[in-house]
């Protein structure tokens, strides 16, 4: 394994254990995060305080158990593919959601300067409506 992967799969070890500043640690400061268009926390964030206020902060407070459940890891040196799925269940409404990902983290060093997400954002927005 890489020290790329090493590092990003560790991000993923750190968010099953509820760790979010294990999470953060991948993120170098200026590293730019995209959550996609359609889901509820669109946008992109620059750096680890902006991406734990407008995504992880949310993601605890409106969401029971949600989970980032990596199925396949893909090396491709400076380029780590994830693939798995979203789990828990919104607050609100409580409807509970399992929807596929992909997440493409683009590092160097074992330092992440990049993350896309791309997932079926009509499947999240089900879990949202009442």
């Amino acid at each position: 394994m890489s020290k790329n992967l090493d590092a990003v799969r560790a991000s993923y070890e750190a968010s099953a254990a509820g760790d979010v500043n294990g999470i953060l640690g991948l993120l170098g400061p200026d590293a730019a995060w995209t959550e996609m268009a359609g889901f509820p926390y669109a946008g992109t964030y620059i750096g680890p305080d902006e991406v734990r206020d407008k995504v992880f902060a949310r993601l605890g407070g409106e969401w029971d158990n949600y989970q980032a459940v990596p199925e396949e890891y893909v090396d491709g040196g400076d380029t780590i593919v994830v693939i798995g799925n979203y789990r828990g269940t919104y607050l609100a409404t409580g409807k509970y959601m399992d929807v596929r990902f992909t997440h493409v983290w683009h590092v160097k060093d074992g330092v992440a300067t990049r993350f896309e997400q791309f997932t079926d954002t009509a499947r999240v927005q089900e879990a949202l409506r009442p």
